[in-house]
């Protein structure tokens, strides 16, 4: 599955990728070197030895049952994908070794050198823009481990991720459908929810030039995934409101009695997805290559109450009476949203590939929220369902570019000696305006209700030599320089604007790695990075203004600051290989949303937690020489002990673990080939006991807005046959309850079709 790709000091120094006149997926094993035949080969460093590990979209064809493009991490070691449900496009964060499910600005994901990266913004709602990459379109995936590269900023402290798509040789066409459903049942909320898949693509080569084109659409309805409440304790005893039956007595996760309302957000997705990549080829050694991705997302959120008056109607607002206590239902409680998306991605690229001596790239990029717009009522339930008042949020000129210019000088045709040399800028924007309206659903924006802004740009400049200076050694040392500016902030309330003070700062990130090949079988590995966190424009300038004043956000925020280091043993055995990683990392001033109680009043805002220590160790074995070669294995195993070792703001939770970093986690993946048409595919995911909070003091998993422990297996039926293949799935197989603030999906049948030519 998740193969070993990290690159050792060979003797020989032999490359770490070469290509030949093959179509063929074949794999070459060395002991940490990847080889690719007839295939573009993953753009990560891989030169560095350090960790990578990766997947060929074949292998993900056969053992992964893929909806979305995040699918693919989906057994890598120490990763996991916060996907709540298919097309889960808000909130799908990727936790890495050291950073949990609400830190997204802590990793980067690329596809074809366009970041996807959403860096305007730190948590749940600044996810990856998965929907930009399809599972069909994988060429192939690596994830670099750790921040030992000097091409990449600080993002890359938890992991950088690296989707490669696919660019035909030759006259090609592909299909496929699918459909999948869910029967889910938690708290009150009951049902079926199902959905479908189509897609296809074409793309051929004519002499210099190359195309492809591909075309996706998902429909889906998806569980609900946020449940009202109200504690116990917040009830006032007495017999005002009117009396209602349905509500669920349950417990909070910080084990406080509390009733569950009903549920809300129950998403209906219809998602397009369009791409277009040419390639045109001025000579052997030239090459011009251009990218456009347009994805729309058209989506609406509705809602269910549990609660029932006297004469069985369903109650949604005002104030109830529920055993003795009366509590006061808001239009938020129970409130439906709808979202009308577009956003367009574009890259361009002018690169050399010389055998030897210098090679030159230019690549420039961009995303654009092209239309974002997210309405919701202010009118209570269930007038919101046919319209009245509510408000329209835009995030029209939101966005983010890049431009890079990059060297690599290879004296040699053996990689023995790599030069990497480059300058990059990264620009965000972020634009967000909430707008008053008299009809949500249909009608248009009217008065300001809120907005802010802000911008941000780093500009870098990095060297990185990586040598084999000796039989049996390689070292890489880089240096990162940047510099950053935060500017144009600004917060706005209906009636004012506040503006903020520009920001400029400069930083060095050293980065270094060792290799040291003891034997055919034997190498060890070491490596040390620092990665600099800067905060993001929405860490920045997100808030709100109380009596002219900003209240709940710090505009002076700290970037984090982490040295991150590992040591690998890797052995090469008979039946494939096992690798063993040390990690260590610390972090100062971490941004965290937490509670200043310092202060008074206390103030609950982004702040910076003083210091965070995470050490582990990770393990990995892959084999393919199991029962005649017809036995595929793999598997890996994570622990991580990460603590908050000083948090001056907060003093309670020193000493606690850090939030959704599991003490435990392990992945396993078995793919038995009865014939070669056929291929059975068991996984396995397993993570221990996680907290969503500072303070550790949420211990109850398995509630709303806790995070459970889970061990779920998957399994995939393949059949493939000349230009046919068809395929069956369950993923969840034994129904697992989990949560990560969210519930998972629970036990979900999904079947295939495809034809390709």
């Amino acid at each position: 599955m998740a193969h070993s790709a990290t690159v050792s000091a060979q003797e020989a120094g032999s490359p770490t990728t070469t290509s030949a006149a093959s179509d063929t997926d074949t794999r070459q094993h060395e002991l940490g070197t990847i080889t690719v035949i007839g295939r573009r080969p993953t753009s990560l460093p891989t030169q560095i030895p350090t960790t990578i590990e990766g997947v060929t979209g074949a292998e993900i064809e056969v053992q992964i049952n893929a909806r979305d493009s995040e699918d693919a991490l989906k057994y890598f070691p120490s990763l996991n994908v916060r996907k709540r449900y298919v097309g889960d496009y808000d909130h799908a964060v990727l936790q890495s070794r050291a950073s949990g499910t609400n830190n997204s600005a802590r990793s980067l994901v690329y596809a074809d050198g366009i970041l996807l990266s959403n860096l305007l913004g730190n948590g749940a709602t600044f996810t990856p823009r998965w929907g930009l990459v399809t599972p069909e379109e994988i060429e192939r995936v690596d994830v670099l481990y750790g921040p030992f590269s000097a091409a990449y900023p600080g993002n890359s402290v938890g992991a950088v991720v690296d989707y490669v798509t696919r660019m035909p040789s030759e006259l090609e066409i592909r299909a496929n459908v699918s459909g999948f459903g869910e029967n889910f049942h938690i708290y009150r909320s009951e049902g079926d929810f199902s959905g479908h898949q189509a897609s296809a693509s074409v793309g051929d080569r004519n002499g210099n030039f190359s195309w492809w084109l591909n075309w996706n659409q998902l429909e889906s309805d998806a569980h609900p995934i946020v449940f009202p409440n109200r504690l116990v304790s917040a009830g006032i005893v007495g017999t005002a409101g009117t009396p209602v039956t349905g509500a669920l007595d349950s417990l909070s996760p910080r084990d406080q009695p509390w009733i569950v309302l009903g549920a809300t957000t129950f998403t209906h997705t219809i998602q397009d997805h369009e791409k277009l990549k040419v390639a045109y080829d001025f000579s052997e050694t030239l090459r011009l290559s251009y990218t456009l991705g347009i994805w729309n997302n058209d989506s609406d959120r509705g809602s269910e109450t549990y609660l029932r008056d006297s004469a069985g109607n369903p109650v949604w607002n005002g104030v109830i009476n529920y055993g003795g206590r009366s509590y006061a239902l808001t239009a938020a409680d129970f409130a439906p949203s709808a979202g009308d998306l577009r956003h367009v991605m574009q890259g361009l690229s002018l690169k050399t590939s010389r055998a030897g001596a210098w090679n030159y790239e230019i690549a420039a990029s961009t995303y654009d929220y092209a239309r974002d717009f997210v309405r919701s009522p202010t009118a209570v339930m269930p007038t919101a369902l046919t319209g009245g008042a509510g408000r329209i949020t835009d995030q029209d000129g939101t966005g983010w570019k890049s431009l890079a210019l990059k060297a690599t000088w290879r004296p040699g045709a053996n990689d023995r000696h790599v030069l990497d040399l480059g300058l990059q800028n990264d620009a965000y924007a972020l634009r967000t305006l909430v707008s008053n309206a008299a009809d949500w659903l249909r009608g248009s924006p009217t008065t300001r209700f809120s907005g802010f802004r802000g911008d941000s740009e780093l500009t870098s400049l990095y060297a990185q030599d990586t040598w084999a200076f000796a039989p049996g050694w390689r070292s890489t040392l880089g240096l990162r320089a940047e510099r950053w500016r935060a500017h144009d902030g600004a917060l706005s309330d209906a009636t004012s604007t506040l503006t903020f003070a520009q920001r400029e700062d400069t930083w060095l990130s050293p980065k270094a790695a060792i290799a040291r090949q003891l034997s055919p079988q034997w190498t060890l590995k070491a490596s040390l990075g620092r990665a600099i966190r800067l905060p993001t424009v929405a860490e920045l300038y997100q808030g709100t203004i109380s009596t002219n004043t900003i209240v709940n956000n710090d505009p002076n925020l700290k970037p984090e600051r982490s040295w991150t280091s590992e040591l690998s043993a890797e052995r090469a055995l008979r039946i494939g290989s096992l690798r063993m990683t040390m990690f260590l990392e610390r972090t100062e001033d971490a941004l965290y949303s937490q509670t200043n109680v310092t202060v008074s009043p206390a103030v609950t805002n982004i702040q910076n937690v003083d210091r965070i220590g995470t050490k582990g160790v990770e393990v990995a074995f892959v084999s393919t020489a199991f029962l005649d070669g017809k036995l595929e294995l793999s598997t890996s195993a994570t622990f991580a002990q990460s603590l908050i070792e000083a948090n001056a703001n907060f003093p309670v939770s020193v000493g606690k673990w850090q939030p959704r970093v599991p003490k435990w986690r392990w992945t396993g993946v078995a793919t038995y080939r009865a014939a070669p048409q056929w291929s059975v595919t068991l996984g396995g995911r397993y993570s221990g006991k996680q907290f969503n909070t500072l303070d550790n003091g949420d211990p109850n998993g398995y509630a709303y807005t806790g995070t459970s422990p889970y061990l779920v297996f998957d399994a995939r039926a393949r059949f493939e046959h000349a230009r046919f293949n068809a395929s069956i799935g369950i993923d969840n197989l034994g129904d697992e309850e989990y949560w990560a603030f969210h519930p998972y999906t629970r036990r979900m049948l999904m079947a295939d079709l495809g034809v390709r030519f």
